[in-house]
């Protein structure tokens, strides 16, 4: 559990380092892409772990000051580190460009669940249809059976 946290927050902070570092030198938005990537899973990390049910063993952990104060403050530097980030690429590449970044990635994540969404409703769809046919096949198999047996039965009965 503590380690999960820890690898969200080391992932987080090395992202922001990284954008720090590069963000003067970079001419596009791609030369920092794979450490906003970064910073977003450390965030997805932090929050995680933050929302995240406790296990029945560390049931009591989950209580205790250390780790809510932990958590708590965790979420509160991610998101404090988050709006400095929006700032500097910002001033870097212009008013509204980490608004863009933000609303893309959300527009991208949606259709990513919503495509999820639709293929597990074919799938159902499909096991529907198969479960039909089968349903079919299977009367159609028990009528030709029965009607061999009748037939075979009325000629039994007339020789």
């Amino acid at each position: 559990m503590i380690a999960e946290t820890l690898a969200g927050i080391a992932l987080f902070k090395s992202a922001v380092d990284g954008i720090k570092g590069a963000i003067g030198t970079a001419n596009d938005v791609s030369e920092i892409a794979s450490y906003i990537d970064k910073l977003f899973e450390g965030e997805k990390q932090v929050q995680e772990r933050r929302n995240k049910k406790a296990s029945a063993a560390g049931l009591a952990d989950q209580f205790g000051v250390e780790t809510v104060a932990s958590e708590i403050i965790d979420a509160k530097l991610a998101k404090e580190k988050m709006y400095e980030i929006s700032q500097l690429v910002d001033l870097r590449f212009g008013p509204g460009t980490w608004r863009s970044i933000v609303d893309e990635r959300a527009r991208r994540i949606q259709e990513a669940k919503e495509m999820a969404a639709a293929a597990r409703k074919k799938k159902m769809q499909e096991a529907k249809e198969f479960e039909e046919n089968m349903k079919q096949v299977v009367l159609v198999s028990t009528v030709v059976v029965l009607s061999v047996v009748f037939f075979v039965f009325l000629f039994s009965i007339m020789l």
